[in-house]
């Protein structure tokens, strides 16, 4: 679950929801209190056997004892991920793509898996241009990694991919749980 506090304004809350084994994607950058959220999420993860990943910043990975780094696409080449992968080859690494050129980026630059989106329309992007779930598909399955599809993901959405990808990451399915 990437957090995204204009729709999940309670992510914290929103990690009760999530199934065994799921990971919390701490995103909202620019978020004033950031380092705060991201101890109470920590906090939360830890408690349910959750993983807690921090987006493009290894320091805020460090200072949190996350369970890793989820670096965006427009960092992937950079040195501070090649830095990062090479004094943590233990920690998860994690990817968003947005083509098929990014997954290989991402699968060069050390990552253990990669969010590929967006597979359906979705609201933290609206209008914007859609993979669509067999393009996404075909994208995956070339690439030689794990992936998961995001954007769009829901109930009935979740049921039309194919299985192709390794799971789903999800901000909108989980809207309703996170405004407690």
């Amino acid at each position: 679950m990437p957090t995204d506090l204009e729709r999940v304004p309670d992510p914290v809350g929103a990690v009760a929801n999530l199934p065994p084994g799921a990971a919390v994607i701490l995103r909202d950058a620019d978020h004033p209190e950031r380092e705060r959220l991201g101890g109470d999420l920590r906090r939360a993860t830890r408690s349910r056997g959750l993983l807690l990943l921090v987006s493009g910043d290894p320091e805020l990975v460090a200072a949190l004892g996350a369970d890793g780094l989820h670096v965006p696409e427009r960092m992937l080449g950079a040195e501070p991920t090649r830095s990062w992968r090479r004094a943590n080859p233990w920690k998860l690494m994690t990817a968003a793509c947005h083509s098929l050129h990014a997954l290989r980026q991402a699968e060069r630059a050390g990552a253990d898996l990669a969010l590929l989106s967006p597979v359906f329309p979705t609201a933290s992007h609206p209008g914007g241009h859609v993979l669509g779930p067999f393009r996404a598909s075909a994208i995956a399955r070339a690439s030689g990694m794990p992936v998961l599809a995001m954007g769009g993901i829901d109930a009935a959405t979740t049921c039309r991919l194919p299985p192709t990808f390794f799971g789903v990451a999800a901000i909108g399915m989980l809207a309703d749980s996170g405004r407690r």
